[in-house]
């Protein structure tokens, strides 16, 4: 039957109009994101898919939400998607589209920041090794080979993302995208090509119409439309390079990261609060958190020298809980900057400069007014009167009045309870005490050690080169052959070897020489030992064993890994220095160890029944441990203790926990030794702790890890240690801690277990902190049997902080507290 041109158009339409019946517009001006015209206060939060499991999608978005956040953003990491090219994988932990559709299940917005380089301490930037390897590629400049790779994999991400109508525009969650990353730090590297490139990038993302804005973060000269936005401790500072372009915050750094041998860094809930109101107090519209939720570096994703946990103290921890109080204190914050979004939106903006780094702004519109009182002083409060009132603003600190009136939040006043973790033996009933080992060494046989690998060659190979990121290990072997005539033949002989591998074991025919490794950001070391060599033939075999590579930084093709060289042998001939050069000699490489490719830690190799019982060793280099276990009772997030390793990688049923280097202890000295003072600029050296102490000795074992029954751990131990000390524990909330100010209600919680008991209470001035409270000059009565009435029992309680509940405190016109400690 025939169809009149008239209704084709017309059915055409209709579908049309269905396809985009729930399309979003979102554009901006120069005061914020717009979504279909209404200018937006957005709060986001940066949750990476691969740093959890699939599992924990939904709790970690959930709690996001929870916390105040309209938003979440998250890269997208090229080398885990393509690992060989042309070989994708959106599988597992690795689904970005289930993520995104995780995101929009929960109401939440998009931030898609798609690079594809994307830094985050993320094995080389997320740049995939391959790259390294073609021929004429120079990485993140105006280079065909490069722009070629790159536009055929955001290409990919895009077309991926239209196709299941996760755009805004049709429909979906991604409100904004982002192309490159922090070009700008780096863009001068590269010179007129690297502006050339800053160019091409914003054409190219223009060109594939995703109907939403694109965003380029730590770059003063993107092109329009692209919107220039801020990153860093603190960005009340930054303007757009554009009057077209709203004020952005892509990452408010909500702690720091940890490199193995480094502290464990903390910035504090008030600092962190205080950064968030200093920019929404000078005109911030979009701020987001790098990290709400940093997770683990499962297997080998991890950059040079970062750890395995990438905590990064942010507001949910490494395993998902709330981190208490810098969660509960931002969710207050976020609750009040809310309630003001019109008003910062489209009011205008007055300040007054009270001077000592104190000023005032009010956004007023016809029908309302909102003020920030900021003090930017490290150490004195003050006072200032502003509209016939009288007020007191801490140092360093920023007060909140949704009316310019009534004080409704201040971001060093904390009303939010703090959480301390603690770490649990709960095992099943009938899980023995010990765990039961088996064991086999790695086998570095006699082949191997004789100089035979697959590929030869007549130079030093990168080592990026040779294994293209498939292990982090590679032989480096070649021979020697000497004859007491040779110049350099002593009784003293040195093998010097420049590397940054970054370790190195050498062995000489068959014998184990020696070990060096480096140090965080110090990456180049030189390995210099006494050798003794034989007339004739001496073989000699260096490891090289990579812990990542470097993630940030101009030229990525020109950095080394492995053993660059020169390898020479120095010797003593009388009175001279008699140096012989191996570099140019023909060396022998293989990639990785016959454990890692026998696949020693899965249960269906068919190499896994080889194991001894028999005489178990310690201290032991380059041998394989195995165990079984059950997983420990209950809902509580699951880690390993690995304390008494050396440094290695482990697994349970086949799945990669990551590396562990337990045996790097941080540095003795340099540690805060009291409380941290929220007071002045931060950054990752101010606040830190762990001094002496492992890394990072406890390992997160996902719960989807794990099964019903036995389970299997696999360690591979590369340095040597001690796997009897090795057990599993559950991480939950030991005691709860609050010193909350009148008028405001103060939740107490335990997270999933009742609150056991009250240790203190008081209202009116206590003194001291958590753990150490003691009551002060003024105090109510009977608070602690009303606290013990409220709680005691119950997961949760929230008690209304006032002498109507507590009782009175005597204390005059000063502000009273309430202190608790309560133990879960």
């Amino acid at each position: 039957m025939a169809i009149s041109k008239f209704a084709f158009c017309f059915c055409l339409s209709i579908a049309m109009l269905s396809l985009y019946a729930n399309a979003t517009e979102v554009s901006h001006d120069g005061r914020a994101i717009t979504i279909d015209g209404k200018r937006r206060l957005l709060l986001s939060g940066s949750i990476h898919y691969p740093r959890s499991t699939s599992g924990m999608w939904p709790d970690l978005i959930r709690k996001s939400k929870e916390g105040g956040l309209d938003a979440i953003e998250t890269y997208v990491f090229w080398n885990v998607h393509e690992p060989v090219r042309r070989q994708y994988d959106f599988t597992g932990n690795l689904d970005l589209v289930r993520f995104l559709k995780t995101v929009q299940d929960e109401g939440l917005y998009a931030v898609l920041r798609i690079g594809p380089y994307v830094c985050a301490e993320w094995n080389y930037g997320g740049l995939p090794v391959w790259l390294h390897n073609l021929p004429g590629c120079e990485i993140r400049t105006a280079n065909d080979v490069y722009m070629s790779e790159m536009k055929n994999f955001t290409t990919l991400i895009v077309n991926m993302m239209k196709k299941e109508k996760l755009f805004a525009s049709q429909g979906g969650p991604i409100i904004i995208a982002q192309i490159e990353n922090e070009y700008g730090n780096v863009q001068s590297y590269y010179g007129d090509a690297g502006k050339a490139y800053m160019n091409w990038c914003s054409n190219f993302a223009q060109s594939l119409d995703i109907g939403v804005p694109w965003i380029m973060c730590q770059q003063s000269d993107a092109p329009q439309p692209m919107i220039n936005t801020c990153n860093g401790w603190y960005c009340e500072n930054f303007k757009p390079n554009n009057d077209n372009s709203p004020k952005m915050w892509t990452e408010n750094w909500t702690g720091w990261f940890k490199s193995w041998g480094g502290k464990d860094p903390l910035r504090t809930a008030e600092d962190l609060a205080f950064s968030v109101a200093r920019f929404f107090q000078t005109g911030g519209t979009f701020q987001n958190y790098y990290m709400y939720h940093g997770g683990t570096n499962f297997g080998r994703t991890a950059a040079a020298y970062i750890t395995t946990t990438y905590d990064y103290d942010a507001p949910l921890d490494e395993y998902g809980n709330l981190n208490q109080p810098k969660w509960g204190h931002l969710k207050q914050l976020h609750e009040i900057l809310k309630s003001m979004e019109y008003t910062l939106t489209h009011g205008n903006i007055t300040t007054i400069d009270f001077g000592n780094s104190v000023s005032a702004t009010m956004y007023a519109t016809n029908d309302s007014a909102s003020c920030f009182f900021g003090n930017a002083n490290s150490s004195t409060d003050h006072t200032i009167t502003f509209q016939g009132n009288k007020y007191t603003i801490p140092a360093w600190s920023v007060s909140i009045l949704p009316d310019c009136k009534t004080e409704g939040y201040n971001t060093a006043k904390v009303n939010t309870q703090t959480s301390f973790k603690v770490k649990m033996m709960n095992k099943a009933e009938d899980e023995p005490e010990s765990l039961g080992w088996l064991w086999r060494p790695e086998n570095i046989d006699d082949t191997r050690l004789q100089g035979k690998g697959e590929v030869t060659a007549n130079k030093l190979m990168d080592q990026k080169e040779v294994a293209a990121d498939a292990s982090d290990y590679l032989w480096y072997m070649t021979s020697v052959y000497l004859n007491k005539d040779d110049p350099i033949w002593s009784g003293n002989m040195t093998l010097k070897i420049n590397a940054t591998g970054f370790i190195l074991h050498a062995y000489v025919n068959g014998e184990y020489l020696g070990s060096e490794w480096a140090k965080y950001n110090d990456y180049n070391y030189v390995f210099e030992k006494n050798v003794k060599l034989n007339p004739g033939k001496n073989v000699i075999s260096l490891l090289s064993a990579t812990v990542g590579f470097p993630n940030y930084g101009g030229g990525f093709e020109v950095i080394n890994t492995g053993v660059p060289g020169p390898v020479v042998l120095v010797g003593q001939n009388g009175d001279e220095m008699v140096i012989k050069d191996l570099s140019a000699h023909k060396w022998s490489y293989e990639v990785g160890l016959h454990g890692l490719k026998n696949q020693l830690f899965s249960t269906d190799s068919r190499y896994a029944a080889k194991w001894s019982a028999e005489n178990l060793p310690i201290n032991r280099m380059m041998t394989w441990y195995k165990t079984t276990f059950k997983a420990p009772l209950g809902t509580d997030p699951v880690v390993v203790d690995l304390q008494g390793l050396g440094k290695g990688h482990a697994w349970v049923n086949g799945n990669s926990l990551g590396r562990y280097w337990p045996s790097y202890l941080a540095k003795e000295d340099g540690c805060s030794l009291e409380a941290c003072d929220y007071r002045g600029s931060y950054d990752n050296n101010k606040c830190v702790f762990n001094c002496g102490k492992p890394t990072q000795r406890w390992y997160h074992v996902p719960r989807s890890f794990m099964q019903d029954g036995e389970n299997t751990l696999v360690l591979f131990e590369e340095f040597g240690g001690n796997p009897s000390l090795v057990n599993f524990q559950t991480v939950t909330t030991g005691t709860v801690c609050a010193n909350a100010y009148e008028k405001h209600t103060l939740e107490l919680a335990c997270q999933g277990r009742p609150i056991s008991s009250i240790k203190f209470a008081s209202f009116g001035n206590p003194q001291g902190r958590c753990g150490s409270f003691e009551k002060g000059s003024c105090d109510a009565n009977n608070v602690l049997s009303i606290i013990q009435n409220e709680c005691v029992g119950k997961e949760k309680c929230s008690i209304d902080v006032s002498e109507s509940k507590l009782g009175s405190a005597n204390c005059g016109a000063s502000v009273k507290r309430l202190a608790v400690e309560a133990v879960c």
